[in-house]
């Protein structure tokens, strides 16, 4: 797992920069022997190259680029890790220049605006009837099409659940058993733990970080049935009553006192280490808590659901990650739809993801024998069967951007005494706006 959230970042002139500018594929084995038939056969000799970025998840790439050179030492990947905050201009300047790798793993949520642009390889003809696609990650799955072209298949995913603190429950008088399932559920189980005082607080609110709050406050609204992000120009931001439900729910709970005062000023770069304290009750986070919050309190008892919705058992979930695609200009397009075969394999996704206890990309394969090992893996993995990926080429305009209408929306509904409804009514103003330019 990674020792760190993602919180993507990206500079402004990335856009114009867009504006601007071999191994057989064989039939796919019968479902029974898929899991003993990874291995591939090259067409052409010699390394593949892969571009990754930085602050993703390194352990997990390492390990599926380790597991394809074992099986295929004629055409080994040689794998360049690039800094996450150049990663997107450099692809854009690599396929301007005819400068690329063979293939290359992309944060799934800058996908969309490189389809736009022509940037990757349509593989749609070459990859559609894979039955593996059939369980594949939907969320990964809805940024890697475009135009009902596919782009792309899922490298690993991220996803975000609900972490609450079983002792804290306990001595909060409820069940460490029963999770809650609803909004209503979480403010009442929050207020108890809260009054449990010593510094405890009930919930945790990242307060300055745009990322992070999309991750685990975005799908209380989704799963309250709101849509947020404006797909593109025209479309409607902001959209339901579950918008409004949630932006009052949070702002009850700052209220309340439930929320760490110094979660206000929280940018993402301690946010990972917020529910390993023991002194939070509950908080959204993502599948790489699991092994964090242990390393930093290894006597930490804790459970994980799925973030709640208004309605008694609605849910929803963040599922992030990346992509593997091929930039325009590979000149081994065949070599790389071959690595994403072997990476939605049975065998690679249980024998490299989930040994590993990193999440697998395809729905089928979460009831394998290590999940089953390891209970918080298996519960936290139940959230790729819920959760979903914002589709808009603005996604950092619109919700990513420290200085964004998204952030700027939730800070004032956290601490300040703002009408809700112009509050929403500014966001969606300046989303819409933002939408309307792509």
């Amino acid at each position: 797992m990674r020792t760190h959230p993602r919180w993507p970042v990206r500079a402004a002139a990335v856009a114009l920069m867009l504006a601007a500018s071999a191994c057989a594929q064989e039939e796919p084995p019968p479902a029974a022997t898929r899991a003993q038939t990874a291995t591939t056969t090259c067409a052409s000799k010699g390394a593949l190259t892969m571009w990754e970025r930085s602050g993703g998840n390194k352990q997990m790439v390492d390990l599926l680029v380790e597991a394809w050179n074992a099986k295929n030492p004629d055409c080994r990947i040689n794998l360049t890790y690039i800094p996450h905050t150049e990663m997107v201009g450099k692809i854009a300047q690599g396929v301007a220049a005819g400068d690329v790798p063979d293939l290359m793993g992309m944060d799934l949520i800058y996908a969309p605006q490189f389809e736009k642009e022509r940037q990757l390889v349509d593989l749609t003809d070459r990859i559609k009837d894979w039955p593996e696609l059939r369980t594949v990650s939907k969320g990964h799955m809805t940024v890697a099409t475009f135009e009902d072209r596919l782009f792309g298949v899922p490298l690993y995913a991220d996803v975000s659940a609900l972490f609450y603190n079983k002792d804290l429950f306990t001595r909060a008088g409820l069940d460490p058993d029963r999770p809650p399932t609803s909004l209503a559920e979480l403010r009442a189980y929050a207020d108890k733990i809260t009054a449990l005082g010593g510094g405890v607080k009930g919930y945790y609110l990242p307060g300055n970080c745009a990322g992070c709050n999309i991750f685990t406050v975005g799908p209380l609204m989704w799963a309250s049935g709101a849509t947020i992000e404006a797909a593109g120009a025209g479309a409607e931001p902001l959209v339901g009553d579950g918008v409004r439900q949630v932006l009052q729910f949070t702002r009850d709970m700052v209220e309340a006192g439930n929320v760490p005062e110094g979660g206000r000023t929280e940018n993402g770069e301690t946010f990972h280490l917020q529910f390993g304290s023991g002194k939070v009750g509950m908080m959204g986070t993502g599948n790489f808590n699991i092994t964090l919050a242990r390393q930093q309190n290894p006597k930490l008892r804790f459970g994980i659901a799925l973030l709640p919705g208004t309605a008694p058992n609605s849910s929803a979930s963040f599922i992030g990650g990346d992509l593997v695609v091929v930039p325009k200009g590979s000149r081994r397009v065949d070599d790389a739809v071959n690595v994403m075969k072997f990476l939605l394999s049975d065998e690679v996704q249980v024998e490299v993801y989930a040994k590993a206890l990193n999440l697998t990309t395809r729905t089928d394969l979460v009831d394998n024998r290590y999940f089953q090992a390891e209970p918080l893996v298996r519960d936290v993995a139940k959230a790729l069967t819920v959760g979903r990926t914002p589709y808009t080429v603005t996604f950092f305009e619109q919700i990513n951007s420290p200085q964004g209408p998204w952030l700027k929306m939730l800070q004032r509904a956290y601490y300040s005494d703002d009408d809700l409804g112009t509050v929403i009514a500014d966001a969606k103003k300046e989303m819409k706006a933002i939408a309307s330019r792509s």
